[in-house]
């Protein structure tokens, strides 16, 4: 692995490690290395801190009288399902994933919830037609968390933190798909520059572009690290606001590898196919692309914000949990029939 050897710590933001031992060099290498090795524990469990897992349940679940079918579209460590269900007896949750390994420990801990629980390998972009798929033509109410999880960005294996030494993966589904890598190789210069600065907002893609391609080009973008070494090499390691200068870059490319603002466009579109007269959707977003398309689904006639702004996770919640503290929860009541005055005014 490129510079890390048993008990290794990980180089510090900027300085140069030693040169990286190529697939090649190394065949059969697993990318497992971290700077703790207990916290490859993440793999075993899922486990991840729900964000703001009141406010989303009592959004979506007025009652604990209700009933019905509810949609989780992001089931990732199972927190929002989980409050769902314990909130109200009566109802059942439909929880969408395509990360397999997410899934999976889900059914775990919720195997006590027995069948009340279905679970649905899918993106969520296709809820409608999964939901068609099982029969079902409407749901009492929805959530969504559109971060990622913890253990997604924590192991290294998955390639989305440029803190653990990885493959240039990114994938949610790693079974399927175009990686970041291979993005990266596919896209020209001025394509990659534009994929940076769209999903990231990053004012200096043009030279995080040339950098990053320039290393493709010399084979020096083999691991996370080296693609974290070509965005300092354009931009400098100096940090703005605490942020690392990588974070952008590789937001960008793991937005861009999963489609992220593809399949929330998909599911907003869905949304009044599938809710019920009444039913409240509640979507938690972590950055401005993502608010700006939920909050412009629900300023339609057909949905009723419940709230003016979106709702912020508490000074408590953040101090706990520091990844809260970009979320925003919108969450709108679907009024059926309005829909079809905004087509016919």
């Amino acid at each position: 692995m490129s510079g890390a050897r048993a008990g290794a710590q990980l180089a510090l933001p900027g300085l140069a490690v030693d040169a990286p031992v190529t697939p090649a060099e190394a065949p059969g290498t697993e990318w497992v290395w971290t700077e703790d090795p207990l916290e490859d524990a993440v793999t075993q469990e899922f486990a991840h801190v729900t964000v703001m897992r009141n406010e989303v349940r009592d959004a979506v679940v007025a009652s604990p009288d209700a009933t019905g079918t509810f949609v989780d579209c992001t089931l990732g460590g199972g927190g929002h399902t989980r409050a769902l269900l314990e909130k109200a007896p009566g109802i059942r949750v439909v929880a969408f994933d395509r990360d397999e390994t997410a899934l999976e420990a889900a059914k775990r801990s919720l195997a006590p919830f027995g069948d009340r629980v279905t679970f649905v390998r899918s993106p969520f972009g296709r809820v409608a037609e999964a939901l068609a798929e099982l029969g079902i033509s409407s749901v009492a109410g929805l959530c969504a968390d559109l971060g990622v999880s913890s253990p997604q960005l924590d192991e290294a294996s998955r390639g989305m933190s440029f803190r653990r030494e990885g493959p240039i993966d990114m994938r949610m589904d790693q079974s399927s798909g175009e990686t970041a890598l291979e993005l990266i190789e596919r896209l020209g210069d001025d394509q990659l520059a534009d994929v940076i600065f769209r999903y990231g907002d990053e004012r200096r893609s043009r030279r995080i572009a040339r950098s990053v391609k320039k290393a493709f080009g010399d084979n020096q973008l083999v691991t996370t690290l080296d693609l974290r070494r070509a965005v300092v090499r354009a931009v400098g390691p100096a940090r703005v606001g605490g942020v690392d200068p990588a974070t952008r870059t590789f937001q960008a490319l793991r937005i861009a590898v999963n489609e992220e603002l593809d399949e929330l466009e998909a599911l907003l579109a869905a949304l009044p196919k599938i809710l019920d007269d009444g039913a409240v959707a509640a979507i938690l977003s972590f950055h401005s692309h993502e608010d700006r398309l939920v909050k412009h689904a629900f300023v339609k006639k057909s949905f009723a914000p419940l709230t003016k702004k979106p709702a912020m996770a508490s000074e408590e919640e953040c101090n706990e949990n520091p990844r809260a503290r970009s979320a925003k929860l919108r969450a709108a009541r679907f009024v059926a029939g309005a829909e079809e005055e905004e087509d016919y005014p």
